[in-house]
């Protein structure tokens, strides 16, 4: 055999082996998603939500959480992450879950979601909706993509899905029956909010938007008001929810 065509089949068979290395070998592990947490005030077991969740999104794929638990247990807190401009700068997606209805700063609001509407996504959960309530100001409000100021009793709601191909969605049971909780009744879904699913008032028995997604000046954020009570959190339907919503939001 002459000299180069050795020297070809050489070079073609290194190829070749490359080729088999690379299709052989495991796909590179996933970046893990930098998540921070929000959550402290009133009405609920922070503790125990905050566990569920950081739990119950390890099958979906890698997450580096830090949580703040600040604001004490009433209905009046602050958040001294806040006060620095570039509080969001370090994460990939912020969760929402605190519960602060009757603090009225504007400022202090105006601190939050300067970091959204400047990009960072945003998942905001149950009363989260109710924060700054007492606000005259929309602010958050716009931000939320609902307004909300009460809610219906505890009960067991029927869920009707309105856009079963979201990816927010995604294996998401038609219809779902919630595990005992609130029904939060929305006056107002902002034009740039869309209802992904709803459920029927028993009161006055009108549809009121409980999953939604909304474009915040062209951020992503995901959004229900389901999150009540402790059978909620340790629902595998109602955490998958949230799985899918915050891989939504943050692009993935």
């Amino acid at each position: 055999m002459k000299p180069r065509l050795v020297v070809l089949l050489s070079l073609f068979a290194g190829v070749v082996s490359l080729a088999l290395a690379a299709d052989t070998a495991p796909a590179a592990a996933a970046k893990p998603l930098r998540a921070l947490l929000i959550t402290g005030g009133c009405c609920h077991d922070y503790d125990f939500q905050a566990k569920m969740l950081t739990e119950g999104l390890k099958p979906y794929g890698p997450i580096t959480w830090t949580i703040v638990n600040e604001g004490g247990k009433t209905t009046k807190g602050q958040i001294k992450l806040y006060e620095d401009p570039q509080w969001a700068k370090p994460y990939d997606v912020v969760v929402h879950n605190e519960c602060f209805a009757d603090t009225n700063d504007p400022a202090y609001v105006a601190k939050i979601v300067a970091a959204h509407r400047a990009g960072t996504p945003a998942v905001v959960i149950h009363c989260a909706m109710h924060t700054y309530r007492a606000m005259t100001e929309d602010t958050w409000r716009e931000f939320l993509g609902v307004t909300s100021r009460r809610h219906d009793h505890q009960s067991r709601y029927p869920v009707r899905p309105l856009d079963a191909a979201h990816p927010a969605l995604a294996g998401f049971p038609s219809p779902w029956v919630s595990p005992l909780d609130e029904l939060y009744v929305i006056d107002k879904l902002w034009p740039t909010a869309k209802a992904l699913a709803v459920a029927k008032s028993e009161k006055d028995g009108n549809d009121y938007a409980c999953i939604w997604t909304n474009s915040y000046h062209g951020t992503r954020v995901f959004g229900t008001t389901f999150g009540h009570s402790k059978e909620t959190w340790s629902d595998p339907t109602f955490i998958a929810l949230l799985a899918h919503g915050l891989h939504w939001a943050a692009g993935k």
